[in-house]
């Protein structure tokens, strides 16, 4: 692909997530998407063959754009806190990096654009159930698998007390989610804050080392 072929390919892309985005699988048209693009319908359907493809597309591609979570999910925890000191310096620095780490987990999972995603695809997930499977596999699951593989060093260097790596997993994602995620999917826009945001991703971590430490 050429470069000028490139750039409409992604402005296709750019202009179809748009439209998905606002009016639904059911609503969009490549006739919407080719006027948004500002390209001809012909151009269009050379570049997808049908709405389906580029809706698929659009999906597992940003099912693809996690990896910066998945590499921090995995090595986010680290030794004593430089400056700490005392018998408990690694429990400091392990609620500190579990701290920010839920911080970043809890601000990019809530995006506006990342909830309007998972809006559509639970949608359709009737009409495109393989799509909407390989978007969770790809993506949120592979973020749970560096979380969950964190957990397990962390409970064979006897910091965390991890029976089941993949559930503690899914239990500080659960504490971070439920309330900001359930709130929007239900309301059909985000119903939080910074500052809420902030408080659940403390007091999620203050629960989970609870359960855990």
């Amino acid at each position: 692909m050429d470069s000028r072929s490139a750039l409409k390919h992604q402005s296709i892309l750019e202009a179809a997530t748009s439209v998905f985005l606002s009016k639904g699988y059911a609503g969009t048209s490549m006739d919407d998407i080719a006027k948004l693009a500002a390209v001809s319908k012909q151009t269009v359907y050379k570049h997808f063959a049908d709405k389906d493809t580029l809706f698929a597309e659009i999906v597992l591609a940003t099912a693809d754009g996690v990896d910066a979570m998945i590499g921090a999910a995995a090595e986010f925890h680290t030794g004593a806190a430089p400056g700490v000191t005392g018998g408990t310096g690694s429990e400091v620095s392990l609620e500190e990096s579990l701290t920010r780490l839920a911080q970043s987990f809890v601000g990019t999972l809530t995006q506006d654009r990342v909830l309007q995603l998972r809006r559509l695809i639970i949608a359709n997930a009737d009409q495109f159930p393989e799509l909407g499977a390989s978007w969770y596999e790809r993506g949120f699951e592979r973020v749970l698998d560096g979380l969950a593989e964190s957990f397990r060093r962390l409970g064979a260097e006897g910091r965390l007390t991890v029976p089941d790596p993949t559930l503690a997993a899914h239990h500080f994602a659960g504490l971070l989610l439920w309330i900001p995620v359930n709130a929007a999917m239900f309301h059909g826009s985000a119903q939080h804050t910074d500052a809420d945001l902030d408080r659940y991703a403390k007091e999620g971590v203050r629960v989970f080392l609870a359960a855990y430490r």
